[in-house]
């Protein structure tokens, strides 16, 4: 099992039922397409999978249905950010014990006037509070929407601190000198990138790979863009599409309708509402997918 993600790995949107449950089955069925198209893995319950709408136990249900239904768990991520550290070491234990390895955390995010110290200290009672050397973690970096940006200094002691239990870090600030900054200050942590525009030269520069939101529905063009092919205009028009809308997220869940045919996919979780343009946003990205990716 990996010691760390690297590679092409999706922050998957999350199905849901009609009463607001996550819809399991179609989550697996989702993954499975996903690997089916040269993904490497995914990560559930992040920004994009709409995560800190959901608690510890629903997080480890949907978790053990996806097991169950025969996605590997070396191949799954799991968001595990909250803003009270006994959730994250509860869902640490919980995921640790049906197999998998990989958590992506946010540091709590509800203070934002916290100092660097305070910080390191909030990472370093998860995982001390876990206390176990399978736990491979990877700190999330999107002060854009958390509100609180990890120091690379926090990030470097760590890795001094924990060794590989620190394992990786994402870095979704879409600022490539900040990506930079954090390969600088810690090159032994496995960086991954989040902005689909810099997979590319995120890669060039030492980087570990991807996990993103957009390979939800273009995962041609992700490929692409992690293979160093020349698509990175396209990558750019694509990401444009769906930047511009109120809802990262809604936008992607119905652009996935338009896909499947399925209009469950356009269920979000309150605060969010549906995204009614889907068909409009497929049809463009579909011209940026056409012609194949050579």
């Amino acid at each position: 099992m990996s010691e760390a993600i690297r590679g092409f790995w999706v922050a998957s949107a999350t199905p849901l039922a009609a009463d607001g449950s996550v819809d399991s089955a179609k989550l697996a069925a989702h993954a499975k397409q996903l690997f089916g198209k040269g993904v490497d893995g995914i990560v559930l319950f992040g920004t994009t999978g709409e995560g800190t709408s959901f608690n510890v136990s629903e997080r480890v249900a949907t978790i053990e249905a996806v097991l169950k239904a025969g996605v590997a768990p070396e191949q799954i991520g799991i968001g595990g950010g909250f803003p009270a550290i006994t959730d994250s070491i509860a869902l640490t234990r919980a995921v640790l014990s049906l197999g998998l390895r990989h958590m992506l955390y946010l540091p709590p995010y509800f203070d934002r006037g916290v100092s660097a110290e305070g910080i390191e200290d909030a990472f370093a009672a998860i995982i001390d509070g876990v206390a176990d050397d399978r736990l491979r973690a990877s700190l999330y970096h999107i002060p854009q929407v958390s509100g609180v940006a990890i120091p690379t200094g926090v990030a470097a002691n760590l890795r001094k601190r924990y060794g590989k239990v620190v394992a990786g870090l994402k870095d979704s600030s879409g600022d490539f000198k900040q990506f930079q900054a954090f390969r600088a200050a810690a090159p032994e942590l496995a960086i991954t990138i989040g902005n689909e525009v810099d997979i590319t030269r995120a890669i060039a520069a030492g980087g570990a790979g991807t996990i993103c939101g957009m390979a939800n529905v273009v995962p041609e063009l992700v490929k692409g863009m992690v293979d160093g092919k020349d698509v990175e205009a396209r990558m750019q028009a694509a990401v444009e599409i769906v930047l511009n809308t109120p809802s990262f997220t809604a936008t992607l869940k119905a652009i996935l309708a338009a896909q499947t045919g399925d209009a469950a996919w356009l269920r979000v979780r309150p605060p969010l509402r549906a995204s009614s343009d889907g068909a409009a946003f497929k049809r463009k990205l579909d011209e940026l997918i056409v012609p194949a990716i050579a």
